[in-house]
């Protein structure tokens, strides 16, 4: 990669991590990045969509159209090590490192825009990945660009410092928040039996969760993680009346995910009916299974091997969830990881930063791939 390039590039990362944006309010930062862009290249269009946008390098109508993607956004966390780029904004950190994957695809863009591919490439900036409804915004994407194949890299802590990490078939988990409400009638706390009260339909709920997940009745790892149960008030004289239990459903098979969602609201349902309560269902950070294309997997570790990067196969999926599943379901594409060192901080806590040294590796990895 270009010094210059990477000096720009991690320039740019640290400018995006000072200024961490949630889920969906990733103004500032899809700003700044197109501002980037049209200041460094001057052979890309760009396509601003909004929440999201891309950039593409046109080598010709007859050539194959080769997209990479990045996911912009931070999460809820406060900055706490003491880093010169440190966040600006209380309880907003990039603690995913979003702007170190961000970064190298910018970077990766002026590589291209100054030595040109023999493939149309397109470079796509996307929101939200932390929530789940960033990648399905941006899935006309893949159609109206006719998108041959697409790839993407994160980051990853326990894994050997800027080793490339890859698996064929699933990479990571689906999963999705499951809400379960239930809603009965209050009554005084010495007679119960004049309302309906939710606890045992939902101690019944937690108590069936192990035969659901059950792995003689699943093909793959199946998980249902009860994180949080609210039944009632603090109040001694009034028998609870409602409640609501969620849990984190994730699966390594998406068939089976659903499987599981619909066993929990068909023995719902019959614990409403059993016990005279109302029942309704809410889902939140629904995430595909990501599952790697065997023919766009060989070409990360071909590059890898090519260029003499430590490719480490992976023996299983991560149960972790991405939602760059909803473009390899429309497209070839494939998805790995780059390692941050086997001791190094896990993302997602409050000791970790991007390492800016991942960017070369990426954009290097990247440029293998167009030009392969």
């Amino acid at each position: 990669m270009n010094i210059q390039n990477y000096e720009a590039a991690k320039k740019l990362r640290h400018e995006l991590h000072q200024h961490p944006e949630l889920s969906n309010e990733e103004h500032w930062t899809k700003q700044h990045l197109i501002q980037f862009l049209k200041a460094h290249t001057n052979n890309l269009e760009i396509i601003d969509k909004g929440n999201w946008f891309y950039a593409a390098f046109h080598a010709g109508e007859d050539k194959q159209n080769i997209a990479f993607r990045a996911d912009f956004d931070a999460l809820p966390m406060d900055e706490v090590i003491d880093v010169p780029w440190a966040s600006k904004f209380p309880g907003k950190a990039h603690k995913c490192g979003h702007d170190g994957h961000s970064a190298t695809l910018a970077g990766f863009a002026l590589e291209i825009d100054q030595n040109g591919a023999e493939n149309n490439i397109y470079f796509l900036f996307q929101p939200a990945e932390e929530t789940g409804d960033g990648a399905i915004q941006c899935v006309d994407f893949i159609v109206e660009n006719n998108i041959d194949e697409i790839f993407a890299y994160h980051n990853m802590s326990g894994l050997p410092y800027q080793s490339v990490n890859i698996i064929d078939g699933t990479m990571l988990c689906a999963s999705k928040g499951m809400s379960i409400y239930f809603k009965g009638l209050p009554a005084h706390a010495s007679q119960p039996e004049e309302g309906t009260n939710p606890s045992i339909a939902i101690a019944n709920i937690v108590r069936e969760i192990p035969t659901f997940i059950s792995p003689q009745k699943n093909d793959g790892l199946i998980l249902c993680t009860v994180v949080q149960v609210d039944i009632g008030e603090k109040a001694f004289g009034i028998a609870a009346s409602k409640g609501v239990i969620r849990l984190t459903i994730r699966a390594l098979y998406e068939k089976e995910l659903d499987q599981l969602q619909q066993n929990l609201v068909n023995f719902a349902e019959e614990q409403a009916k059993e016990y005279g309560l109302e029942v309704a269902f809410e889902y939140n950070d629904e995430f595909p299974e990501t599952a790697n294309h065997n023919e766009s997997a060989e070409k990360i570790r071909n590059v890898a091997k090519a260029k003499g990067m430590k490719l480490i196969e992976l023996e299983e999926a991560f149960r972790e969830s991405e939602d760059f599943g909803h473009f390899t379901k429309l497209t070839k594409g494939s998805y790995c990881f780059i390692g941050n060192g086997e001791d190094y901080p896990q993302v997602h806590t409050h000791e970790y930063d991007f390492r800016d040294e991942l960017i070369e590796t990426g954009v290097e990895l990247f440029m293998g791939i167009a030009h392969g």
